[in-house]
């Protein structure tokens, strides 16, 4: 792990997004890990005024993202994907067709995350992987549990997440249940970025990097990953 500390979210922001607008310079078709929640926003913001300056073109990326929820028509405000196009995907020139979801409305969920693992692959896998955690260390979907997760997967949502995202259906219950990409395929991402910001992460950030690797604490689990850049604030940080 590559551990940095910054003073501000913005700076914080525009390192992840330097790192993701270096690996599209480098290599045009780059295959993106994206995320969605308030910790990537600076990070994108930072992408699509790179874009808007002429520093970087998106138009033969392929992108990939972590999860969606289920039960919830793609259009919806609230679903990952308006998220993504709201934030970014409306901002660069990325094409509509090199956009992949998990779809969390299908009736075999076994199939779709075999669908979506046979895609990652076909387009020669994730380069770069956005990560942010949750309280309890949690990466994506994937909450503690007994064992790490492989490919995607359909997850009961825990009660936490369920009130913290709550408040955000005003039109509509709360879905229960998301599709996730698995512990595996992130694992499998060339390099990943983390981000972690405010002192309500310090305890998770702590045993990521500290703690024993374990599925008690998903997150841990990037300890063993061979190209990791840990983003943190100084309140994130202040447990380390």
């Amino acid at each position: 792990m590559q551990i940095l500390t910054f003073k501000t979210t913005e700076e914080i922001g525009a390192a992840a997004g330097k790192l993701f607008v270096e690996t599209v310079q480098n290599n045009p078709k780059a295959v993106l890990g994206l995320a969605t929640g308030a910790t990537p926003v600076p990070t994108y913001e930072y992408m699509a005024k790179e874009y808007e300056n002429g520093n970087v073109s998106f138009k033969d990326v392929t992108t990939f993202n972590l999860d969606e929820y289920c039960d919830l028509p793609k259009e919806h405000k609230n679903s990952f994907y308006s998220f993504m196009v709201d934030n970014l995907f409306s901002k660069i020139d990325v094409k509509d067709e090199n956009i992949n979801f998990l779809d969390g409305n299908v009736e075999d969920p076994d199939a779709e995350s075999k669908r979506y693992a046979d895609a990652i692959i076909n387009a020669g896998g994730i380069d770069i992987q956005f990560l942010g955690v949750g309280r309890n260390g949690h990466i994506a979907f994937n909450e503690p549990a007994d064992e790490f997760t492989d490919e995607a997967f359909k997850v009961k949502l825990t009660d936490s997440t369920i009130e913290a995202n709550s408040i955000y259906f005003d039109d509509i219950p709360m879905p229960r249940y998301a599709m996730t990409m698995g512990i595996g395929s992130i694992m499998r991402a060339k390099k990943i970025v983390f981000v972690a910001t405010g002192s309500s992460k310090a305890e998770a950030v702590r045993a990521m990097v500290k703690g024993e690797v374990t599925p008690s604490c998903p997150a841990s689990i990037l300890q063993n990953h061979p190209d990791c850049y840990v983003l943190l604030d100084e309140a994130a940080a202040a447990l380390l």
